[in-house]
């Protein structure tokens, strides 16, 4: 089978062979050689049969033309040409990726191929005859590979590289290295061949281009200038030539400490002061040194080199603080000296040799302290006075003088006393002003010699039988985002005990907890850890740590104290935003608003249900009036006489049929008004006492009840008359006590009534006439 179109004649000559041989080769390196026969002067050739050697087929990946891409032609020997033979290929991507014309045997590439997902394809080709089916020769198997082009850049193995390197570090100090990668082929061109530079960190860092090491380019590289620096290194193909693609990285590089710093005091001289009176012991003041290092690096020891001070101030480290404090080491006494002068030196604890050159790690300064006034008691001229006198000496004689003197600078006047603890029989007298003693009392010797005191002094000793607590009440939180083994409290102990070595607490927990834990410091306070982390206010808002803390005197006292630990809300830093209960409901979709709108609602309701209970109590009471045929007759008057009849108010009359409705023993509101009609004659009508009686009780029932009506309402009953003003206007008794009745009192009523009045006196009139 051919694989290309054109053949080359390469006729070679060969010494060694009696006749020439041609050797015919294509251009896909497939060889033919031809024997030939010499007769006469004819050459004849021969063609010799021999297998074929196949190629390997190249195609570039990533191709971007609008047809498909053309591979090679593959042609059989067999096939002459007459249309009968029919190309068929099978193997990898065999009718979807390569396709193969039937006929002419043209082999194309269908799609756009990429060498990093596969750089090779294995096909199998065979000619077969188009009429039988039959394969015209067996089929042939070759190789496609695919050529790579630069399309992928270099890419490290981390977007961000950290490293430490101690400061002041030579040239050339291995720092890290940095390692990108190519997916393109390595072996095919320079695609794959990555070139290292800094594109920033320059002058301090540089990177070996073909190993991608990065070193120190700058000599005494201080960290207490500079601590922390960021380089960019890049890594580009194609060797580093133009056209390449490339990648960055970022190397964020630390300077670690060493001790090249030495302690420098800030200034040269202090000033401090205290009291003459301060105790030994007692501290008069702090000084500190600073040190640019860090660590160990940075501890220092303070020490009192010389001064006039030396034998009365002393100087101790604070470890922690790393301060020098000044303590009283002998009295000091303001009127011999006021100001006490030493010498302080600082040093470094631990020292590197290597750094010695720059300088001595020792500083000193000055230290003065003022001693302060303070108002002493007067000291006596002798420590201890003996006077003797005979017990037969008068009363008022003076057996001694004490002499005493102010050591205080302003000199005082000094007034002598006798303790009279010391004195309590009152035997003798001091002068106030001169200190002579004299006799009050005949003296006794034999009396005196029998009486003997002794002071006792009774000091109470300490016991442990206190056990330690915490020093106070702490209000722990711990963020829902916290992470595993972040510090979220630092507790301390008390103790009332006194041991004679100080307190010495034990911090633990009282079992395993799985959410905290507890690290004690050894300097009587503990570190409260968190075990895990995430937590949810919504599954546990609030968790509770029993902490035990334990003495180490003798009987050990312990005592078990519970840590709250509240489950707060918090941001990206660790600050605190919220722990309270609102908070659960706003996180759950509720806010502030909406919960006072529901509170709202609520009260709307409670204040309807209360309201319709009251009106449907007050629709309970029975009415006064249950007849329609209850009748309502009212007469009305005013102080301004206006209205008539014609101005009357409504006034039920089944208040005296159901009594029971009226609460008593309430007194009524309301303002008698005065009597506007005179009482002219008695109630008539004797026989009707029962009828009056019951209007009576009734009217009495009435001024007692505050809901009866008002006084200016006049009501009407069956019975008119009595006990009304006006009288009755009825004519039902007029048979009976028209004869008696006079009428001129209605001439006084008013306009309104002029009427009635002139039919009645006028009546009266014309009968007596």
């Amino acid at each position: 089978m051919i694989m290309n179109h054109f053949l080359w004649l390469l006729p070679l000559v060969f010494p060694h062979l009696s006749s020439p041989v041609i050797l015919l080769e294509r251009s896909d390196g497939n060889l033919f050689h031809w024997n030939h026969l010499m007769k006469g002067d004819k050459l004849v050739l021969h063609r010799s049969k021999r297998d074929w050697m196949w190629r390997q087929f190249f195609l570039s990946e990533e191709y971007t033309g609008s047809n498909y891409q053309y591979v090679g032609k593959l042609r059989s020997d067999k096939d002459r040409g007459d249309g009968t033979a029919r190309y068929v290929l099978s193997g990898e991507g065999a009718g979807t990726i390569f396709h193969i014309d039937e006929k002419s045997g043209d082999l194309h590439a269908t799609q756009r191929l990429d060498r990093e997902e596969k750089a090779s394809y294995t096909l199998q080709a065979q000619a077969l005859n188009k009429i039988t089916g039959l394969p015209l020769e067996p089929a042939t198997e070759f190789i496609v590979k695919i050529h790579d082009i630069n399309d992928n850049e270099p890419k490290f193995t981390k977007a961000v590289y950290t490293a430490s390197v101690p400061e002041m570090s030579d040239i050339g100090t291995f720092v890290i290295e940095v390692n990108a990668t190519d997916a393109d082929d390595a072996t095919y061109g320079n695609s794959a061949k990555l070139v290292y530079s800094i594109l920033q960190g320059q002058p301090y860092f540089s990177v070996e281009p073909e190993t991608g090491i990065v070193r120190i380019a700058l000599s005494n590289m201080d960290r207490e200038v500079r601590k922390e620096y960021q380089v960019v290194i890049q890594a580009k193909d194609m060797a580093g030539q133009m056209g390449g693609l490339s990648g960055t990285t970022m190397v964020n590089v630390t300077l670690t400490d060493v001790n090249d710093s030495p302690p420098r005091f800030a200034y040269s001289s202090y000033h401090l002061s205290t009291y003459e009176s301060a105790a030994i012991g007692s501290t008069v003041g702090r000084i500190k040194a600073s040190d640019g290092d860090e660590g160990e690096n940075a501890e220092m020891k303070y020490r009192i080199g010389d001064g006039d001070g030396k034998e009365y101030l002393d100087i101790i480290t604070d470890e922690i603080t790393q301060e020098g404090i000044i303590v009283v080491k002998k009295k000091l006494d303001f009127e011999s000296k006021r100001v006490y002068t030493v010498k302080v030196e600082v040093t470094n604890t631990h020292q590197d040799p290597n750094f010695t050159l720059l300088g001595p790690f020792l500083d000193t300064a000055i230290v003065k302290v003022t001693a302060k006034d303070v108002d002493e008691p007067p000291v006596f001229s002798r420590p201890q006075y003996v006077f003797e006198v005979n017990e037969d000496t008068p009363k008022g004689i003076a057996i001694g003088t004490i002499t005493a003197w102010d050591p205080d600078a302003t000199h005082y006047p000094i007034q002598y006393a006798i303790d009279q603890h010391t004195d309590p029989e009152r035997l003798y007298h001091i002068d106030p002003k001169n200190g002579s003693i004299t006799i009050l009392k005949s003296l006794d010797r034999e009396v005196e010699m029998s009486k003997s005191r002794v002071p006792v002094l009774i000091k109470v000793l300490d016991v442990n039988d206190n056990a330690p607590e915490f020093a106070m009440i702490y209000e722990t939180f711990v963020c829902e985002n916290v992470r595993a083994g972040q510090l979220i409290q630092t507790i301390s102990a008390i103790d009332t005990d006194d041991p004679l070595v100080g307190h010495k607490f034990v911090f633990s927990l009282s079992s395993m907890n799985p959410n905290f834990t507890i690290f004690d410091n050894e300097d009587n306070t503990a570190r409260i850890l968190t075990r895990r982390s995430g937590f949810n206010r919504r599954e546990m808002s609030v968790y509770y740590l029993p902490v035990v803390i334990s003495d180490s005197d003798y009987p050990i006292q312990s005592s078990t104290s519970t840590l709250t630990i509240r489950v707060c809300s918090c941001d990206a830093t660790g600050n605190i935003r919220s722990c309270s209960v609102d908070a659960l409901l706003l996180s759950a979709g509720l806010s502030t608003g909406a919960l006072v709108a529901i509170l709202l609602c609520i009260l709307i309701l409670l204040m309807i249900v209360v309201l319709f209970s009251a009106l449907k109590k007050q629709r309970r009471k029975e009415p006064l009036i249950i007849s329609k045929e209850d009748v309502r007759d009212n007469v009305v008057s005013y102080n301004d006489e206006g209205g008539g009849e014609e101005d009357t108010q409504a006034f039920d009359i089944g208040t005296l049929r159901h009594p029971e409705v009226i609460e008593s023993n309430k007194l009524r509101r309301d303002i008698i008004p005065e009597m506007l009609f005179p009482y002219h004659r008695p109630s008539p009508m004797k026989e009707c006492a029962d009828v009056r009686d019951f209007i009576i009780s009734r009217l009495q029932e009435n001024d007692t009840d505050p809901f009866a009506p008002p006084y200016d309402s006049l009501a009407t009953y069956a019975y008119e008359g009595n006990g009304s003003i006006a009288e009755s206007l009825s004519s039902m008794e007029s048979s009976v006590t028209e004869g008696d009745h006079e009428y001129d009192y209605l001439s006084n009523w008013g306009p309104q009534f002029k009427k009635l009045a002139d039919m009645y006196i006028g009546k009266d009139t014309g009968v007596a006439n």
